[in-house]
This record gives structure tokens, C-alpha cells and sequence, in this order.
């Protein structure tokens, strides 16, 4: 029986016994009764459920106004009957917390929580409760009275506002990432209009350079020729003049200068055959005239990328080719050149002393792939789902800015593949381009 009953218990006014004598005492008692009815009337229907409790032990409810069967589904006397039927609804992800803290109720007075009850159907509601303690004329605790306010409406938008700020996050950091990628992308269109200028310009002194080159071993040939024509003529003649000719060309050394001059041109061209091959590595890793998808040879931007990339590797790893046959894809060529080189120079970075860089490729069922694969420190397990994050880097500050990976991931999806990774600490790592012949290209 709930404290609230036992009041209204004693004013039972049906009763003689309980009759006053005197009208004016009888409308003090029908005063009191109306009070007492208007009391409960507003306990009932009001938004909170009230409830008291022992303040100690397992806090088992005393009294629970009737309004708990509306809003929880349970009756006010099976929660005051269960004394665990509190502790026993809180949802168990919720139940630490409260109980952890809820002594600090005779510290400071009043607590107040929010938390998920299990409710009559099974599910659960986002109550707010807030619990006061009532002390005695000494001081010392009496009872918790508290009220349960049903709040899930609150907390459905408070999560659906939240849901909302972590989208418009998401979509923040696309835009900074698209924003990062579109300053890369300038950059290399930049860095390839360069290249390509650089390489017209190299590209005419080394012409006329290489043909001087060649006209000079012509005139030393006909110059050693007319000097063999000489020794020919003085032959029979005056011994005098022959022994004078003899000292001449000791003296030149002409016989290290004939064999000299020829090893010395022969270098130097082979030396502007090297600028020539790397000026035109340069014309085609840039393609700054090929803004348009197009049909092109991969093994021809693997080629030139490895001669660009050349500089970042020689010291490093010695580089393997296996290639495959590969039919002819349609792509942007300048930009996967831009995904091979981050993948070279990564695995040449990778590798600490001298290790070995593969290059293999092969295509099947309509597609295309190029695997570049090291030998050299490989990637950390927890590390391998994050690779592709932009901004993720392993290198040491200032080494690296993590967009290498990133960019690379986005062109081959833009091209409609996807890039593989398989790595093992200490062993090294592969990671493998897939791409189809012909993309659909929006």
C-alpha cells in the first residue's frame, strides 16, 4: 500500500464514526478530502512520474504515482512491490555510470541523469530523472523523492541533429579533400606545361648539338686520313724528314688522340641519346596536350615514368620489368603516369639499404593490370586500411604529405578500377592497379 493511499485512507467520510459533529467541521473535512482529490488529480496527469524512495540499501521504491502506467506500462504497485525494480529497467549500457555516482546524492542533495528504461513492450524510453534527498529534523537522510520525464523525442532530434553535423563533417572534408586534389591537379598540369616546355627548349640545342657532334667525327676522320696520306708521301723520301715527322707526332701523342677523340665523340653522343630519351620521357609523362581520354600504350608510360623516376631510384633498388601483353586502354596517360610514379618512388622510399623494385603487367577478361611491388620495410597491419586517407603519412614530419596515395587512389577510380595492396612487415609490399580497357566515362 502506497504512502498516498494510506492518506487518503483516513479521511473516509462515508462513515459515521469518522462524521464530524458539527457542519463547520464537516466543510473542513469535505475542504481537506476536495484538496487531497484535487492533489492526487494533478499528481496523475502531470508529464513526470513521481516516486519516492529509501535512501539506502537498493533505493526501493516507497511510492510511484499512477501516471506510471501510462507512460512505462507498469502498474504503480508491481514497481513499488519489485524492491530491484529500478536498478533492473535502466538499460545495462546506462547502469555503470548512475551507480557509480549515485551516492554523491547525500553529498550534494540532488543528481540528475539521463538514461534508457526499459519500458512495459520491451522497449526502451530516454528518461530524465532527477532525485532529491529529503533529510530529517537531525539531519540525516529520509527519503528520495524524484520525477521521470520521458525525453525521447528530445533525444530522437538531438541524435538526428547529430547525425546531421557529422554528415555535414563528412561532406566538409570532401570538399577539402576535392579542394586538395583540384591544388594537385593544377600543380601537375603546371608541372607538365613546364616539362614540356623545358623539353622543347632542350630539345633544339641537343638537335643541333647531336649533328655538330657528328659532323666533328666526320672532319677528325678526314683529318687523320689526310695525316695517314702524309706518312704515305714522306715514306721513300729524305730519312731527315722522315725522322721529323716521326718526332711531330710522338710529341702529339697522335696515336692516343686518334683512338681518344673517337671514344670522346662517341660518348658525347651517347650522352645527348640519354638527354633526348629523357626529354622525350618528359614530353610523354607530361601529355600536356592530352586533356582528352584517349587510347594509349601503359608499357610506354611505364617506360618514361621509370626514366623520370630514375634519379629517386638508382641508389636505391635495381628495377625488375616483367611485363605481360598489354592490349591498348583508354585513359588519361598523364595522370596514371602520375599514379606510377608515386607507387615507384614510395617503394624506392621503402626500401632502407638496396632491395629491388618489380614492375609486372598483364590483362584478362577486358582488363588491364600493373603491379609495382618492393622489397623493402612493408606496411604496419593497422595501418594498411588508412593508406588511401588523405593526409596519411608514415614518413617523418615534413617527408611527405600524405596526398601521394590519395591522388592515386582517386584516379584509378575516376578510371573505374581499384588499387590492391598486400604488404608484410619486413618483407615489402605489392600494390596492384586494376583497369578496364574501356571505362565508362562520364
Amino acid at each position: 500500500m502506497t504512502i498516498m493511499t494510506m492518506q487518503f485512507e483516513e479521511f473516509d467520510i462515508s462513515t459515521s464514526a469518522a462524521a464530524p459533529k458539527n457542519r463547520a467541521s464537516a466543510g473542513a473535512v469535505d475542504g481537506g478530502a476536495l484538496s487531497l482529490l484535487r492533489l492526487q488529480y494533478l499528481i496523475d496527469n502531470t508529464p513526470a512520474i513521481i516516486y519516492s524512495s529509501v535512501p539506502s540499501g537498493d533505493f526501493k521504491m516507497t511510492f510511484v504515482s499512477n501516471n506510471a502506467s501510462r507512460v512505462l506500462g507498469y502498474r504503480p504497485e508491481e514497481m513499488v512491490a519489485d524492491p530491484n525494480f529500478w536498478f533492473d529497467h535502466i538499460h545495462p549500457d546506462d547502469a555503470p555510470h548512475i551507480f557509480s555516482s549515485l551516492a554523491q546524492i547525500f553529498v550534494e542533495g540532488q543528481r540528475s541523469y539521463e538514461y534508457r528504461f526499459r519500458i512495459s513492450d520491451g522497449s526502451y524510453l530516454w528518461m530524465h530523472d532527477t532525485l532529491r534527498l529529503i533529510r530529517d529534523e537531525h539531519g540525516g537522510p529520509f527519503e528520495i523523492i524524484g520525477s521521470l520525464t520521458d525525453i525521447t523525442s528530445r533525444k530522437v532530434m538531438e541524435q538526428a541533429l547529430e547525425q546531421k553535423g557529422q554528415e555535414q563533417q563528412q561532406l566538409i572534408a570532401k570538399l577539402q579533400e576535392a579542394q586538395t586534389q583540384l591544388l594537385q591537379s593544377e600543380k601537375m598540369a603546371s608541372i607538365g606545361q613546364l616539362a614540356a616546355g623545358i623539353a622543347h627548349e632542350i630539345n633544339n640545342p641537343v638537335g643541333f648539338v647531336n649533328s655538330n657532334m657528328g659532323a666533328l667525327r666526320g672532319y677528325f676522320e678526314r683529318l687523320f686520313a689526310v695525316l695517314d696520306d702524309y706518312d704515305h708521301l714522306i715514306a721513300p723520301g729524305d730519312a731527315v724528314l722522315r725522322t721529323r715527322a716521326a718526332q711531330i707526332k710522338q710529341q702529339a701523342d697522335l696515336a692516343f688522340l686518334r683512338d681518344d677523340v673517337d671514344d670522346l665523340v662517341l660518348e658525347s653522343m651517347d650522352g645527348l641519346r640519354r638527354v633526348r630519351d629523357i626529354v622525350r620521357s618528359l614530353k610523354d609523362f607530361s601529355h600536356v596536350d592530352e586533356t582528352e581520354w584517349q587510347v594509349a600504350d601503359l608499357h610506354q608510360g611505364l617506360d618514361s615514368t621509370l626514366t623520370i623516376a630514375h634519379n629517386e631510384i638508382k641508389y636505391k633498388a635495381t628495377v625488375v620489368k616483367q611485363y605481360g601483353a598489354l592490349p591498348p586502354v583508354t585513359c588519361l596517360a598523364s595522370q596514371l603516369n602520375q599514379v606510377f610514379l608515386n607507387l615507384l618512388v614510395n617503394a624506392a622510399h621503402a626500401i632502407a639499404d638496396h632491395g629491388q623494385i618489380t614492375v609486372r603487367t598483364g590483362a584478362a577478361d577486358g582488363w588491364v593490370w600493373i603491379e609495382i611491388g618492393d622489397s623493402g620495410s612493408g606496411i604496419a597491419p593497422e595501418n594498411l586500411n588508412r593508406i588511401f586517407e588523405p593526409f596519411f603519412t608514415t614518413k617523418p614530419v615534413g617527408s611527405g604529405t600524405g596526398l601521394g596515395l590519395s591522388l592515386s587512389y582517386g584516379i584509378v577510380k575516376k578510371h573505374g578500377g581499384r588499387i590492391e595492396v598486400d604488404s608484410e612487415l619486413g618483407r615489402g609490399s605489392r600494390f596492384t592497379i586494376h583497369l578496364p580497357l574501356k571505362p565508362l566515362v562520364s
